[in-house]
């Protein structure tokens, strides 16, 4: 076990190293001399150095509280920018997905407002006649809807998006390809609106945030936090307290697929929540029955794709998995530069927030999340039996 440890530790982050404007004198075996925490700090800064982002939070928890948690480097490039701290605000982009907008749809789902398996058109006439009949809510959850991106109407973008949704052609047989898709979760988040006569955001504060004292995530965050906002870049301009992500803007900040705001602090509240299977102190905001059907596999596609509701199991993007993780582990990136990682059977989780730079080198961005996992799972002694990483390493990560 520890020699293929050290392999997916030395191979993951550290070439990366050589490359930095000046590298770090250490030598591989100055490297497996430094715990695994250290390891994390030269993990983040070396991704500083190298201009992947300009700082960012690692958090690592369990059910008892926090294993590890520190902020590095600064919100922004400058040298003169505020430095991050454990409380920065983060644009969670797509981690909207999972942890406002699956979770609004569970919470209905388990109050018997609507169900999984309800034909989309249920709740959208606009549907009516356009050869989606068996088009289903548990298909939105899963990106298997056949539904593809578009540009909205800058008029009526959230008309324009359910339109463009109903005279899509889907893309291959209903349910059984994998596509990830932001349209998918801003239909969802309607679907929350028409159901339970809220807004996402207002739904999501009243139903979770509020319960589980998370009190710096929402949409729109106010004025008087701007000041703990890391800010965002698009096309050059600095973005604070408004999403990057440019549909969700169109749509008022408030979106299915992005435009949520949190610290690490908050996020470890959730993720403590789902480690509890749905509630924290005194507090149950989701049956335990509802947490375990949203973090099961519920599409398989030969074991390259595998899918909870909402949550990512095993796919492309299951990169913050890293080496250690178990196969039923799960989580779910943001575009932004954020990332979760539950593992249930550990009772662990990773959340890595980042102000990140540099868009292009997605392979290097990918693998800062999985050598972090992968380093949390050894300073934390969560390591996995070696046929089960053997298994694990036969998929799709």
């Amino acid at each position: 076990m520890q020699k293929i440890l050290l392999i997916v530790i030395l191979l993951l982050p550290y070439p990366a190293i050589a490359s930095d404007p000046v590298p770090i004198q250490l030598q591989p075996n100055i490297i497996q001399q430094l715990s695994a925490v250290e390891r994390i700090d030269l993990l983040v800064e070396s991704a500083i150095r190298r201009g992947l982002i300009t700082g960012g939070v690692v958090h690592v928890g369990s059910l008892d509280g926090t294993l590890f948690e520190k902020g590095y480097g600064r919100i922004a490039p400058e040298g003169t920018a505020r430095p991050i701290a454990p409380d920065t605000i983060f644009d969670l982009a797509s981690l909207t997905k999972v942890v406002a907008t699956t979770t609004a749809v569970m919470k209905l789902a388990e109050e018997g407002k609507l169900s999984l398996v309800d034909p989309l058109r249920r709740w959208f006439p606009e549907l009516e006649g356009k050869g989606k009949d068996d088009l289903l809510i548990l298909n939105l959850l899963t990106h298997t809807s056949g539904l593809d991106d578009f540009s909205f109407d800058p008029a009526a973008p959230l008309q324009s998006a359910i339109n463009g949704a109903a005279g899509q052609k889907l893309k291959g047989d209903l349910g059984s390809r994998f596509h990830y898709a932001d349209i998918n979760f801003i239909l969802l988040a309607e679907v929350v609106r028409r159901v339970s006569g809220e807004t996402l955001d207002v739904y999501a504060a009243r139903k979770f945030y509020a319960p589980l004292g998370m009190k710096d995530t929402g949409f729109h965050p106010p004025a008087g936090k701007y000041g703990r906002i890391a800010p965002t870049f698009a096309d050059g301009t600095a973005l604070v307290g408004l999403p990057q992500d440019y549909p969700a803007r169109q749509l008022g900040g408030v979106a299915g697929h992005a435009g949520l705001f949190s610290t690490a602090g908050d996020l470890a509240l959730f993720c403590r929540m789902i480690l509890a299977e749905g509630e924290l102190g005194d507090r149950r905001v989701l049956e335990a029955r509802t947490v375990r059907q949203m973090t099961a596999p519920y599409f398989s596609r030969g074991g390259r794709v595998i899918r909870g509701l909402g949550w990512d199991i095993a796919s492309p993007f299951s990169t913050p998995r890293g080496g250690l993780f178990s196969r039923s582990s799960f989580g779910h990136t943001g575009y932004s530069g954020t990332s979760i990682w539950i593992d249930a059977d550990a009772g662990v989780f990773v959340i890595l927030l980042t102000s990140r730079l540099e868009y292009r080198k997605k392979t290097d961005f990918s693998q800062l999340r999985g050598a972090l996992s992968t380093l949390a799972a050894e300073a934390f002694g969560l390591l996995v039996s070696l046929s089960e990483l053997e298994e694990t390493d036969g998929g799709a990560l």
